[in-house]
This record gives C-alpha cells, structure tokens and sequence, in this order.
C-alpha cells in the first residue's frame, strides 16, 4: 500500500514565436492571442495583422440579469438524509429533490419561492439516478432496490414501479415533448444492454432493447429534443449517439465519422463522465468527469470540443501558490476545503456532481472549491461566483429562470429596451438550487438581498435528537453482522465480527452503506493465498478509514487458520484504511499482523472464479468489480 508521489508537471518549452505572442503580464484572449501593453518603450515593429478585438456577447447584462442577484443564499430546506439531486421541471416549474434514503419530495415554485406539496418513500435504498421528461410532466427515480419509480409531475403522483433485475445505474426520458408515449431507457450495473421501457409503467418488459451500441456497462445518459437524441457514456469513457427509435442510428446532419470528432477525449484521459446536460437548444452539451475534474463544452453536431475548464486539485493548488487563483484564501481555509475536494473522489459522490446551462446557453453553473461559478464561456470569464463564503460545497444545481407574467413574444432587444411596459412583463424569480457534499439540506439563491442569517435555514424536518438508547440503537446499526458484496461475477455472503474487531467492522459496514466500495475493483489476486479489494484508486495505494485517517488493529483469538477469512490489508501495524481481502488458503503467517473482522461463507464458488481469474502482474485483466455491499 505504499504511494508513489506524482511526477511534477514540467511545461513545454515555448517557441520564440509563442514568446513574442505572449507578454509579460501572460494574459491571453480566448483564442490565445497575447495582449498588448502601452508601458513598452520605444518604436513597435510593424503587426502582419490587425490586433483581434476580444469578444463580446450581445446583451450580456440582460442574461446576467435573468441569474439570481444574490451571491449568498436567501433559504435552506432540509431532508432527514444527506441529499443526493435536485431536479427542477421544465414548464411545470416544480422542483424534485431526493435524498440517500429513497426520499423524494415536491416543490411548487410560486411567485416568490417556492412551496412543500407532497413526500414519497420512493425507495428502500439509494437512489442512484433521476431523469425529468422534455416537457416537465414525467419524473422517473432509480434505486438500488433493483426498481424504477415512475411520477406524474402535474399531479404530483406515483404512477408505476419497474421490477429490474439488477441495480439500475442511469435512467434518461428519451421522448420529444408533447409525445403520446413517453419512453425511458434504462442502463443497469451487470451488462451493457440498453432497455426501453413504457414510461406509463404499462408493462415490465422493455419495449425495445439496445444491446450492441456499447461494449461496457453505460454509466450516463442525456436526451437531446431538438434532435432526438441520445447521448451515452460508459464505464470504458466511449461516447456514442443513438436515436430511441428505428435502428437506433445516431441522427442526421451530425458529424458523419466518430473519428472526426473530440468524443474520444474521456478515453484517452482515462476519465469517465459523471452527468451531461445539454443545453436549452440543443446546440451544446456539458461534462463532468472524473479523476480529471475535466468541465468540457462540446458542439453537438460536429461533436468538436468547445471548453475545456480545469478544476483539478493539482492545478487549484498551483493557481493558490502563484496567486492566480480567482480569489486567494487564507492557507488553513484552503486546506480545509481542499480537504473536501479529495472526499469528491468518494465514488459515491461523483454521479452527483453536474454541469447545467442557463436558458441563454451561453453560460455554465457548476460547483467548485471556490463556490457555485458562472462562466460565460464566449468570452471565457467567470462572471459571477455563488456562495463564496458559505459553509458547504455545491454538487448538484438546478436553475430556474422565470417566465414573462405576460405570455408573449418579447425578444431580446425588446428586453434591452427602456420601454417600462415591456420590463414589467419581464419581472422574474430566478432561482438557484444547490445540494451540499454531506449536507441534509439544499440551498436556494434568489434575488433577495436583505438575508438573515438566523432565520434562512428552515427546520422544515425534526432534528434526529438521540437518547442513549436511541445511541445504542444506531450503534448496532453501523456495526451489523452480516454482509453481501455483490460482484460482477456474483454474490459473496460474510459473517462480521463486531465484537472481535469492533472498528474494523464500524469502518467497513459505514463505507458499504455509504456506497465507498461500489465500483472498486478487486486490485490484487495471488492464487491459493488471496483476493484483495476496496482501494478506490484501483492500485493498491489508495483509501482511507471512516475516520480520514489510518486506524489501530484490533487482533482476538481469531485465526488465519481457515479459507476464506476476511481481513483488513495494510502497510505496517495500525496503519488500516478500506482495503481488505479474502484468503484462499490457509494463511497462518497473516496472524497478529492483519485483523480478522470476517468470513466468507457463501459464495465460496465467487471467491475461487475471481481467484481463478486471468491476471497480469497479480492485477485481473478484466476488471472485477464491486457493485454494491449490502449490510443485515
């Protein structure tokens, strides 16, 4: 378990054209044009070319105008768990937001705010994705429950539940607004298979079925209206195009060769996407990825990259030291919240970091250490930052901009006029909602100005007030007895030891609930000694305890002197992070060196097919990954 420090990047050395491009102040336009200083002394040399203008966007101060005014937020609302998305409704202006539990609950927006109507316990475990419909009228949820909840949005209902038989990992409406069947596709974790179901929840059998586009379990998916088309990504970062109907073929008057366009990005930078989000009118599509921390734009038709927007911790460490940071914060504020940009890497997280548009397109919102950022991404500048200075780290947004009172058709120069009549009928509500990285509430940025701190966090939901009993309760809870990782090539049943190794068993069973291991894969596989996993770097150098930092052994009178013992890897005495392993053998050399914590005790047949398994310097060739762990 020992980390190899990364290299230090080295820059590229830089041609005497480029230098000559470039002043010494290092500013350059979007096109990387070196800006001109007045200071220089004596005579220029004659340009070959025009000095180019940089850009500007037309009516900008309206667009800006249309945003929440308020750089802090106004309210905050909570659920009794840590929330997972908030989903706001287009044309039916209801906001959707759920949690970790399976809670999902209804918002109405009103004139000013918005209002609770309705709570629904949609699943008995997380929910792992969300999809609204094109037209604002159909929500579906995704659970790890194996099922999907289908909603009526205008009434505010639960109209069907899919019986899956895996866990489902993405769901997209895939239907134009104003379709008389609505479609949703369905992607799950065991398999690549695209299933399309009845998005009346008529039947449990899919209406069509996808099962050669990808190669590799899909992870994401985005539909665009204005072409009717699908946008996928899977576990091995390949992108592809697909129209729900028909042959499934990606649609006309897009580019015509994959290899002509920058949709192999993710693959060559060995990132995946965590969301897409296409834009109002169809013309671009946003990405967030992972381990990259890469914000890519990308033209639709052509498939070309746009934008490009780093917000790695490597590169927000640097801009810190060199003071080019967009705001420079105090050393021990930034190590704090850089603290909480490395929990980001918690996969359970990531599915819930987006990018969104605003109804301009011309600008993105999304989360980062700094707050919530706006860039204009014509001329690519940072307009406007989002709770700055506010306790909690944005992940998932969603924006809702407000409709003219009066229903007409007003432009954008009618808009910019000084005609009072045409303002009035202009007068929005925007709001911006927020969730925060291990936070039960979710935060709402208007354009109220006069905030009170003391009175905007609403306790709309009882506090969990613990009496020792209560404590004890939730102790047991954390600690359980029993387990099942769920692996691609099956199920693997432990017994735990909670009172042999306590913390071993506290720090495993919270990681499994917390969805830590989901994904990971079995790392190191040496035959007739063991199987090892839990690193979320996938190396071996990776993962920390419940507690962010190394903890104790805990060694009893258990020992390694059976098959298919449980216990935790490690680098020396007390130094145990996530890692763990099952061993094959007998193994008695491991005694008072790992602590046991488990057995394996079905699933035996699982344990020996990944023992078995083909690998290349004790790592599978094919990837074995951990889909879930349940906890009982």
């Amino acid at each position: 378990m020992s980390v190899n420090e990364p290299a230090s990047p080295r820059p590229a050395k830089r041609s005497r054209e480029e230098l000559e491009g470039v002043d010494g102040s290092g500013v350059t336009d979007v096109n990387g044009n070196g800006s001109s200083s007045d200071d220089d002394i004596g005579p220029a040399l004659p340009s070959s070319a025009p000095k180019k203008k940089r850009r500007k966007l037309p009516y900008e101060k309206l667009y800006i105008s249309a945003l929440p005014a308020s750089p802090r937020y106004s309210k905050s609302l909570m659920h009794k768990d840590q929330l997972s998305f908030v989903t706001m409704a287009p044309f039916t202006d209801f906001l959707i937001t759920s949690s970790v539990d399976g809670v999902v609950k209804f918002w109405k927006k009103d004139a000013v705010g918005i209002e609770f109507v309705k709570e629904f316990k949609a699943h008995t475990g997380e929910i792992r994705s969300v999809s609204v419909s094109q037209d604002g009228r159909s929500f579906a949820t995704a659970g790890t429950d194996k099922t999907v909840k289908l909603f009526d949005v205008i009434t505010f209902d639960l109209l069907a539940m899919l019986q899956l038989q895996s866990i489902p990992r993405s769901i997209c409406w895939v239907h134009k607004r104003g379709a008389s069947e609505p479609l949703l596709a369905v992607s799950e974790e065991i398999g690549h298979v695209i299933n399309i179901y009845d998005g009346q929840g008529l039947s449990q059998i899919p209406v069509d079925s996808i099962p050669d586009l990808h190669r590799s379990p899909v992870i994401v998916m985005a539909y665009n209206g204005a072409y009717d088309c699908v946008i996928s990504g899977d576990e091995n970062g390949m992108m592809e195009y697909w129209r729900p109907g028909g042959t499934h073929e990606k649609p006309d008057g897009v580019f015509q060769y994959k290899s002509s366009t920058n949709l192999f990005e993710f693959k060559k930078s060995k990132s995946l996407p965590s969301s897409i989000t296409i834009s109002t009118s169809g013309s671009q599509f946003a990405t967030f990825s992972f381990p990259d921390r890469k914000i890519r734009v990308f033209d639709f038709v052509t498939g070309k990259l746009y934008r490009t927007y780093d917000e790695s911790i490597l590169t927000l460490t640097e801009m810190q030291q060199a003071g080019t940071a967009l705001q420079k914060l105090e050393d021990v504020e930034f190590g704090r919240r850089l603290a909480v940009e490395r929990e980001l890497e918690n996969p359970a997280l990531q599915n819930k970091i987006n990018v969104i548009f605003d109804e301009s397109g011309y600008f993105i919102l999304y989360g980062s250490l700094l707050g919530t950022k706006v860039i204009n991404t014509l001329t690519n500048r940072v307009i406007k930052v989002y709770g700055r200075d506010e306790p909690f780290r944005s992940l998932n947004l969603a924006i809702y901009q407000g409709q003219p009172q009066k229903k007409g058709v007003v432009t954008a120069q009618m808009a910019a006029s000084a005609n009072p009549l045409l303002q009035e009928a202009e007068e929005r509500d925007p709001m911006l909602v927020s969730t925060g990285s291990g936070k039960v509430r979710f935060y709402i940025f208007t354009n109220e100005e006069d905030i009170s701190k003391a009175t905007r966090d609403a306790q709309n939901e009882k506090p969990k007030l613990l009496g020792s009993r209560q404590q004890l309760e939730a102790k047991a809870a954390e600690t359980g007895t029993a387990a099942i990782i769920h692996t691609t090539y099956g199920d693997i049943h432990l017994r735990l030891f909670p009172e042999a190794a306590p913390k071993a068993v506290e720090n495993f069973v919270t990681h499994s609930k917390n969805g830590y291991y989901n994904n990971t894969i079995f790392h190191r596989v040496i035959r007739k000694f063991m199987i090892q996993c839990g690193d979320p770097l996938g190396d071996g150098t990776g993962g920390e305890s419940i507690w962010g930092k190394e903890f104790g052994d805990e060694f009893s009178t258990l020992k390694h002197d059976k098959a298919y013992t449980v216990s935790m890897a490690n680098a020396g005495p007390n130094t145990n992070g996530s890692q763990f392993f099952i061993t094959t053998e007998k193994t008695p050399w491991l005694d008072k060196k790992h602590t046991i914590f488990g057995r394996a005790v079905q699933g035996l047949d699982v344990v020996h097919k990944i023992e078995n398994s083909r690998v290349y310097k004790e790592k599978p060739e094919e990837d074995i990954k951990i889909i879930s762990i349940s906890i009982t």
